[in-house]
């Protein structure tokens, strides 16, 4: 272990966009899609993806300019301190780290369910133990080992809904038979049983929630920007591509799912990808979706240690953590913070064992109402920096990378985000997430006045 305590910029362009991209395509969309169909119907679904798609466009414009202005791995973190106060930034980062830390739990059990499939006599606890232990060496070897990796699991990700798109779309228009003779739906499916929006538009603002959901990941960019070569021309690129990218992906796997099954339905079977495949007779349907959606958790267990060790470390160098979480090995990894973190989420497993009916959901939910929290910090974190940029004599036209019709992106950023998080209340199933976030948040508050502070 070596005391140099800068990281090394050792990720390329290619690293930096699939992190990005890979990062938003997880479960989400192979799984909680079903949800957003069954409750807003066909016409509902694509328009809260495109919502959704957008409210994220609008945090990547913000983040783009903090990020290619000042590109460190605390990101988001280190801005909110800087720009709204330090005890924000404490409170954004620990709580960032919390989520991702839990998050990562959730995601070795999601991958040992999965791997029952194929051995149901193994049990799950071997195969988090066996993915934890792989998914860390990972990380710990060095951040390019991380990078690679990730390319490859986003890389099996995009081809997959690629190839998904491409065989829906064929099967809607009648260029791809149905398994049973089945006629070709062509667009039947948006005009009967209620139309586009059989539950009213009501309905879409609702799943608008769980959609926003689908797009967490996509600020990792922001935090591998402090081990990137060339931030400056990597950065823009990336953000740009992503954004289009996964509006394009999203939005055309949405139309095919809501043009190839009714949307009564589609909330009910285990995968509506695995539904659609099985519709059109590809052989092992089932088994091709389960390898794919396994690649996307283990994506996001890769992305989320990632993620979390590099803000527990950018924490404690900032001085809001423990100092001895600091050093960095010989390749520039803060192995420390990876142990912390691999060690938390260890706990989070016991947990979903122990109490999967209460504690463990409750982590969940805080993890999604902390997006909604950190999406918000961007925006204001943006609009602060734009604002002592131009106090302190600074010309707009020098930053490679601009937010465009500023102040209007980062307060509509701001605004939206913070009606979704009000609309928490009226979700009783997304409510615990606002009984236990708060607190939190006002305990993190009041620790860092009252213990690092005055420490």
């Amino acid at each position: 272990m070596t005391e140099h305590n800068e990281l090394q910029r050792t990720m390329k362009s290619r690293h930096l966009f699939m992190i990005a991209l890979g990062g938003v395509i997880g479960t989400g969309l192979f799984l909680g899609s079903g949800f957003t169909i069954s409750q807003a119907g066909p016409g509902g679904a694509i328009l809260a993806y495109m919502l959704g798609g957008f409210l994220m466009y609008v945090v990547m414009l913000c983040l783009g300019e903090l990020a290619v202005a000042q590109p460190v791995s605390g990101s988001f973190q280190s801005y909110a301190a800087t720009y709204i106060g330090p005890s924000t930034g404490f409170m954004i980062g620990w709580l960032y780290w919390f989520s991702w830390a839990n998050t990562v739990g959730l995601e070795f059990t999601s991958a040992g369910i999965l791997m029952q499939r194929w051995f149901p006599e193994v049990p799950v606890w071997v195969w988090c133990l066996t993915f934890g232990v792989v998914i860390f060496f990972i990380n710990a070897l060095s951040a390019k080992s991380y990078a690679e990796t990730e390319f490859w699991f986003s890389s099996i990700k995009v081809a997959a809904i690629v190839l998904f798109i491409v065989i829906g779309c064929g099967a809607i228009f009648g260029l791809i038979g149905l398994k049973g003779g089945e006629p070709a739906p062509f667009f039947s499916r948006f005009t009967t049983d209620g139309g586009l929006f059989p539950n009213g538009l009501s309905a879409v603002l609702f799943t608008l929630v769980m959609v926003n959901f689908s797009f967490q990941g996509t600020e990792l960019v922001g935090i591998a920007a402090g081990e990137s070569e060339n931030p400056e021309k990597t950065l823009p690129r990336s953000i740009r591509n992503v954004v289009w990218r996964t509006l394009f992906f999203f939005v055309l796997a949405m139309f095919v799912l809501v043009a190839m099954l009714p949307y009564q339905t589609a909330g009910v079977v285990e995968s509506p990808f695995v539904a659609v495949l099985d519709k059109v007779g590809i052989p092992y349907a089932a088994d091709i979706m389960n390898f794919v959606i396994l690649t996307a958790v283990l994506s996001v267990a890769n992305s989320g240690l990632y993620a979390a060790s590099r803000m527990l470390w950018s924490l404690s160098k900032s001085g809001m953590g423990p100092k001895r979480l600091t050093p960095l090995s010989k390749k520039g990894v803060p192995v420390h913070t990876l142990l912390v973190t691999i060690t938390i989420s260890g706990f989070s497993l016991l947990t979903s064992v122990a109490a999967a009916e209460t504690v463990y959901l409750w982590l969940i939910s805080i993890s999604g109402m902390v997006t909604v929290v950190v999406w918000m910090s961007i925006c204001a974190s943006q609009f602060f920096f734009r604002r002592r940029f131009i106090a302190g004599g600074g010309d707009v036209k020098s930053l490679t990378f601009r937010t465009p019709l500023y102040p209007v992106v980062p307060i509509l950023g701001f605004v939206l985000y913070g009606a979704i998080l009000i609309s928490l209340i009226f979700i009783p199933d997304q409510r615990i997430g606002l009984y236990c976030g708060v607190p939190l948040i006002i305990f993190c508050y009041a620790y860092y006045h009252l213990g690092i502070k005055n420490g």
